[in-house]
């Protein structure tokens, strides 16, 4: 699906990052991975080599647009070109309602999760014209369509995202550039598992007394974990949906439908 294409996948972690990196690599593709954290890096980059996929590792801080030309840079380096870009970098704040939030603390926040995206694909755009064209995707959440108390910024940032997403498919459709949004929904991954187990000590129940409910609102009956959604935001970036831009991919399960 993806053989001997070039792919950035920024914003790595626990959870669907280091998936979205696994499942390139499986299907033929030359990746390029990114985050802050060098540690994380350095044993994702050793992982994926393990497995004799062609890899290259740089950290980069996507609030900075120096790190984001110079990823860009690296990459075309050594491929000479970009074939698609995953913006799965994002940062989120402590759970608050509005009135008490710190609306400094959104900025910073925003200034990630929202232009840390717009950062990666300007960066990248001159390396997917030398391919001849190229697929961004955004990595959204289903957050912003289904409010969820107290995740205010995190669901406005990505709101933002997604408009934005409709923008640059208009601009960038004249040079064979698809830009598309995959809108997540829960995940069954260290992320969530982190959530769930706050919640159920903040309430004093179970983490399965946490769980339930939200199983009970997916029409499939259980949470998607990581691997399984990875696979619905990289066909955003193959040659099956070469006719696909502008739109967003609900990948919940079945507990939004729009």
């Amino acid at each position: 699906m993806l053989k001997d294409k070039v792919i950035i996948v920024s914003g790595i972690g626990a959870g669907l990052g280091i998936e979205l990196a696994r499942l390139a690599a499986r299907e033929g593709a030359k990746v390029a991975i990114s985050c802050r954290t060098e540690s994380f890096l350095a044993d994702s980059e050793k992982e994926l080599k393990d497995t004799g996929a062609d890899v290259l590792a740089q950290r980069c801080d996507i609030a900075e647009d120096a790190d984001c030309i110079a990823l860009a840079k690296a990459v075309t380096d050594r491929w000479g070109r970009i074939d698609g870009l995953v913006n799965n970098g994002t940062k989120t704040l402590p759970f608050e309602l509005f009135e008490n939030s710190d609306l400094a603390e959104w900025q910073a926040s925003h200034s990630v999760t929202l232009f840390g995206a717009l950062r990666m694909a300007r960066a990248c755009v001159p390396g997917m014209k030398a391919a001849g064209g190229g697929a961004i995707v955004n990595v959204s959440s289903m957050a912003h369509k289904k409010p969820l108390p107290m995740q205010g910024c995190y669901a406005s940032a990505k709101a933002g995202l997604e408009g934005a997403t409709h923008h640059l498919a208009l601009e960038l459709g004249k040079y064979n550039i698809r830009v598309n949004t995959a809108r997540m929904g829960w995940m069954d991954g260290p992320p969530v598992d982190a959530y769930l187990k706050g919640v159920a000590q903040m309430q004093g129940i179970t983490e399965d007394e946490v769980r339930q409910p939200i199983i009970d609102g997916i029409s499939l009956g259980r949470i998607p974990d990581d691997a399984e959604c990875a696979k619905a935001v990289m066909f955003l970036c193959s040659d099956w949906a070469t006719v696909v831009s502008g739109a967003a991919l609900d990948i919940n399960g079945g507990e939004w439908m729009p």
